[in-house]
């Protein structure tokens, strides 16, 4: 699998770590439910098609990205910077 990063352009996935879902959100608060932070913790959804997920280019540019990737045929739809994504979030929210 090969990942377009916006900074370097083509690059192996070796180069790149698989850090998880980029979709989740962190419950807010320190008096947060346990049950309700170990379901944030250790619970996840097997996602059978297009899938956001988060990647970090440890053997290029060292940046987070956000992957948008079909998880039965790996291929990928879109690469952005994970600090774009967020400062859209926040904007749209």
């Amino acid at each position: 699998m090969r990942i377009d990063c916006p900074c370097c352009g083509l690059r192996d996935n070796g180069e790149f770590t698989y850090l998880g879902d980029a979709t989740l959100k962190r419950p807010r608060g320190m008096d947060v439910p346990l049950e309700t932070m170990t379901d944030y913790v250790y619970l996840r959804d097997n996602v059978a098609g297009l899938h956001k997920e988060l990647w970090y280019h440890g053997m290029g540019c060292r940046a987070w990205l956000v992957v948008e990737r079909d998880t039965r045929t790996h291929r990928i739809d879109k690469v952005s910077l994970a600090r774009e994504v967020a400062l859209a979030e926040r904007a749209s929210a």
